[in-house]
């Protein structure tokens, strides 16, 4: 017996993966989860009780995550993301909390507690998932594995004019260096790295505008789901 559609969208910021992920979990009709916002909003608790980077004390941080009520939730304009019932949806997009992400989600006890959350929402009602390791690590046997990437250049210049459309310019050199940073530390660390194998089917959204990738992935998951 097939289980629920489960498609997972991986990759690095700056390629279009939420963007691409609403629209063709609408499309298909199914739910959208951005796993990537339930590790911002852990980085952005720990921020908030002081936790410093580098992050000395891993320990206390997978325990707050084991204690903390994380949801991404449909909203007006789209899904929200609430911390213990605040919705934190706007100041999770902030530069800093960007690194906390990352820091925080290569502690184990991050990743296993908020990864069991992610997979029993996907194996129950199926959906588009979008995160770092949706397809290798979270729902190894997704429909469909997709792995979108772009030119650092183009992801740089993608995220400044983002956060400078929600009164937050910043220097463009600066937004690289910590795109540079979260990507290094993405890549590198010991559990459940950013990496795309070849289960995947890679997407380069460099040169492409929104509808021809939300197109190209809406054929690799009608042919592989004999939709």
């Amino acid at each position: 017996m097939r289980g629920p559609l489960v498609v997972a969208i991986d990759g690095p910021s700056g390629v279009g993966k939420s963007s691409v992920g609403r629209r063709l979990a609408a499309e298909l009709g199914v739910p959208y989860l951005d796993t990537g916002a339930m590790y911002r909003a852990i980085g952005l608790g720990a921020r908030r009780r002081g936790v410093t980077l580098p992050i000395e004390r891993p320990e206390e941080v997978a325990e707050l995550a084991r204690r903390a009520d994380v949801r991404v939730v449909p909203g007006e304009g789209g899904p929200r993301t609430l911390l213990d019932g605040e919705d934190v949806s706007d100041e999770i997009r902030e530069p800093e909390v960007s690194l906390y992400a990352s820091a925080v989600s290569a502690i184990p006890g991050v990743r296993r507690r908020l990864a069991a959350l992610q997979r029993e929402l996907a194996l129950s009602s199926g959906g588009v998932l979008e995160g770092r390791d949706i397809g290798t690590k979270v729902v190894p046997e997704a429909t469909v594995k997709l792995f979108l990437d772009a030119r650092e250049e183009v992801r740089a210049l993608r995220r400044s004019r983002e956060l400078a459309s929600k009164g937050d310019p910043r220097p463009l050199e600066e937004v690289r260096a910590q795109m540079r940073a979260r990507d290094l530390a993405d890549s590198t660390r010991e559990d459940s790295p950013l990496t795309c194998d070849e289960t995947y089917v890679r997407v380069d959204t460099s040169d492409l505008e929104l509808e021809d990738v939300v197109r190209r992935c809406r054929a690799e998951v009608d042919a592989r789901a004999g939709s």
